[in-house]
């Protein structure tokens, strides 16, 4: 392992020990990896980069890579394309930061960057008054909910995953011994509107429709400052966090790969490069609303992945985050924690130039009464999250039993007895056996109850996961006043947990594995899943959001044996 010590004091962000993940990224239990893809962009160094400390009592922690266990002989990143990477960052309200209020307002640790000086419309991108400024939260001058619907560039709500996002990308970077990574983030999405709205060819409304004018623009302003900087300027990956207002559209998964197309098209005339620029997708969980509607615009999100790997990467799921109270958007922290998974698995893909695949099935087979379901496994071995509540308890209760897990036929609904996991499978014991038809398995499709209500309590989810050690960039360790016995934890400091939250992972010398917080009661104040066993007093608690790899949600045809 390589160990960076402590040198200078920043806020969530720690010193880093980075285990190296296995070359093809898969599964320590032996599971099969899902389809070859072209290795993305590699990446070099410009200069010397210290990884900061964290500022909120962190004693130095590790930002490891768990993407595929550890490996000392694994080869460095070789040098990047670009002295400048591209992010574009597209979609709708969880990709504008809706209801993450209120924001991060740490100062820059690397060297990251967004446009600034944004002026119009018009947008011309020859403006004197455009520079290059440090990325922090928030990206432009935060928009009230009651100005929706609101275009670029006051179309930033709260916290966007962008800013751990490229933290996550440095730190891990840095952490090589490779020195500065430096990524420049356009965030150009419209909260609430559909794919045509922030599609090429959309109309500008004046309140919707400029998200992908927008992007050509911030292009043609980036690469000409990056020019007078004596820089080289590229696009190395498209961030789209959408599906919600198009969950039952049939033309979905065309439409994203249009949008793919047009931007690599588009941007290859500004930039001039030659390599493909891939798109990162998450899942949405939140529409469509009733009982037994199913997403269709989520399992267009994972099969965009397995029929383009080269092009396409579905990050994961979403349903393992903490929602906001309407049960549609993120609060600050997991808007965070899933910038960070982007930033994990852009290194993989785009720094490492590996084949990074999620936590997907590669394929289900039926004999008799039983369904076994082969996975792609990120990082070994597979588990059930018991924190995340069952689903199907009190409507489609015939998939009760299934952790997540959906059996259909001709017939309909077919009860599930048991899941069991078995190695890099999960065999799926049906309730009965049946001649009928059209067989088909999926997994955290389908809806309960009626309105909003994603996350790891309510809606569509499932228990499965991996074992992904990464320790992201907001991990830190804090002293914390304890009572033996007690589940209830009191930061020191005041106001130590302010970039913590509900279902981080804890732990001490005093704790089980895999405990993680309960409940956020305030920014000094915590409930954790389990008590602490030691003695009574002050221990250091060491908090990190839980970057496991968590199923994605599926539905695939079951093959005969």
């Amino acid at each position: 392992m390589i160990v960076i010590g402590a040198l200078a004091a920043v806020t969530c962000v720690p010193p880093a020990e980075l285990g190296t993940p296995s070359p093809d990224g898969g599964s320590g239990t032996g599971g099969t990896t899902a389809p070859d893809a072209p290795a993305g962009g590699a990446s070099g160094g410009n200069g010397g980069s210290a990884l900061p400390d964290s500022g909120n009592g962190g004693q130095g922690v590790d930002v490891s890579s768990g993407s595929g266990g550890s490996r000392e002989d694994a080869a460095p990143p070789g040098p990047r394309p670009f002295d400048w990477m591209g992010v574009i960052g597209t979609g709708q309200s969880l990709a504008v930061g809706n209801l993450g209020t209120p924001v991060n307002t740490s100062p820059n640790p690397y060297h990251n960057l967004k446009l600034s000086g944004i002026t119009g419309p018009p947008f011309d991108p020859n403006s004197a008054s455009l520079t290059m400024a440090p990325l922090t939260e928030p990206i432009r001058p935060l928009i009230s909910l009651a100005a929706f619907p609101s275009a670029y560039p006051g179309n930033i709500f709260g916290e966007t995953p962008h800013y751990f996002m490229a933290n996550q990308i440095s730190a891990m970077y840095a952490a090589t011994g490779q020195g500065d990574y430096q990524t420049v983030h356009s965030i150009i999405g419209e909260s609430g509107q559909p794919l045509s709205v922030i599609s090429k060819g959309a109309v500008d409304m004046g309140r919707t429709g400029r998200a992908y004018a927008a992007t050509l623009f911030e292009m043609k302003a980036i690469k000409r400052l990056a020019m007078a900087a004596g820089k080289s300027y590229g696009v190395a990956a498209i961030i789209m966090t959408h599906g919600e207002k198009d969950s039952t559209s049939d033309s979905y998964e065309d439409g994203v790969h249009k949008l793919w197309a047009d931007y690599n098209a588009d941007i290859k005339a500004i930039t001039g490069q030659t390599t493909s620029i891939p798109m990162f997708l998450t899942q949405q969980h939140s529409e469509p609303f009733g009982a037994g509607s199913a997403t269709i615009s989520s399992a267009a999100m994972w099969r965009l992945g397995v029929k383009y790997p080269g092009d396409f990467v579905c990050v994961g799921p979403k349903y393992q985050y903490q929602y906001a109270g309407d049960g549609r958007h993120l609060t600050t922290h997991e808007y965070d924690r899933m910038g960070a998974k982007y930033g994990e698995v852009y290194f993989e893909r785009i720094v490492r130039g590996r084949n990074w695949q999620p936590l997907q099935p590669l394929s289900a087979v039926k004999s008799g009464k039983t369904i076994t379901v082969t996975f792609n496994v990120p990082a070994g071995p597979l588990n059930w999250d018991e924190t995340i509540t069952p689903p199907h308890q009190a409507a489609l209760t015939e998939w009760g039993k299934g952790r997540g897990f959906e059996v259909s036929n001709a017939g309909g609904r077919v009860a599930i007895d048991s899941v069991a996991i078995a190695g890099a499978t999960v065999v799926i014991t049906l309730a009965a056996d049946s001649q009928a038809a059209g067989w088909t398995v999926g997994y955290a499709m389908a809806q309960d109850g009626s309105g909003a209500m994603a996350g790891p309590t309510r809606g569509r989810r499932g228990q499965l996961r991996d074992s992904n050690l990464l320790v992201g960039v907001d991990a830190a360790t804090i002293p914390c006043a304890v009572t033996s016995g007690s589940p209830m934890i009191q930061a020191q400091a005041a106001n130590a947990f302010q970039y913590h939250g509900d279902r981080d992972v804890a732990e001490g010398t005093g704790l089980p594995a895999d405990t993680t917080v309960a409940a956020k009661v305030s920014d000094s104040s915590m409930r954790l899943t389990a008590p602490w066993t030691g003695a009574s007093g002050m221990a250091e608690i060491k908090l990190r959001s839980d970057h496991r790899n968590y199923c994605v949600a599926f539905e695939m045809p079951v093959a005969a044996p």
